[in-house]
């Protein structure tokens, strides 16, 4: 039990009395219940607490904050979790990647347009396909070249679900 006479919010949820030792007090206040609940939900009470009777004391904030997240992530998604969030914000940095590809090939073919005494002599005409394999502002993709290939600049490649861009701790 904490500083002051109210259960901690595993104890409250669990209802039973809550010990001065209380393995969950110091991490799941009973200001906030809901955070407990979810873990609870997710993982259960006495897996949780053999978790964090296995941890050093100093490390099971980082545990409980994990645990948090990921039992917010399943709530979400209980296939993937926390995989899915991570794949889904590896699929907007790879989009993200290709759009700045792109965007760096149509400047070098504006600016070769303007004034072709600006680029290299081995850049000779504004293809799009010809540009990315030229060599230049390719090294920071490596192997996904071909998916920049491929590439068209629609809308419709910006992946629109609002549900994805909430925040998992909450």
């Amino acid at each position: 039990m904490g500083s002051g006479s109210s259960p901690c919010a595993s104890c409250k949820l669990l209802r039973r009395r809550c010990a001065k030792d209380c393995i969950f007090a110091p991490y799941f206040p009973p200001d906030d219940p809901h955070k407990f609940a979810i873990v609870h939900k997710v993982f259960g009470a006495s897996n949780v607490s053999k978790m964090l009777q296995e941890l050093p004391v100093h490390q099971r904030a980082d545990a409980v904050s994990s645990l948090v997240y990921e039992a917010n992530a399943r709530m979400r998604d209980p296939v993937y979790g926390c995989v899915g969030a991570i794949s889904y914000l590896q699929n907007e940095v790879s989009q993200l990647q290709m759009q700045l590809a792109v965007a760096q090939t149509e400047i070098l073919c504006i600016q070769m347009h303007q004034g072709p005494d600006q680029l290299p002599a081995t850049m000779v005409d504004c293809d799009v396909k010809s540009l990315l394999l030229s060599g230049n502002n390719t090294s920071d993709f490596g192997d996904q070249m071909p998916q920049f290939l491929s590439y068209t600049s629609s809308s419709n490649n910006v992946i629109q679900d609002p549900l994805k861009r909430e925040s998992l701790w909450t």
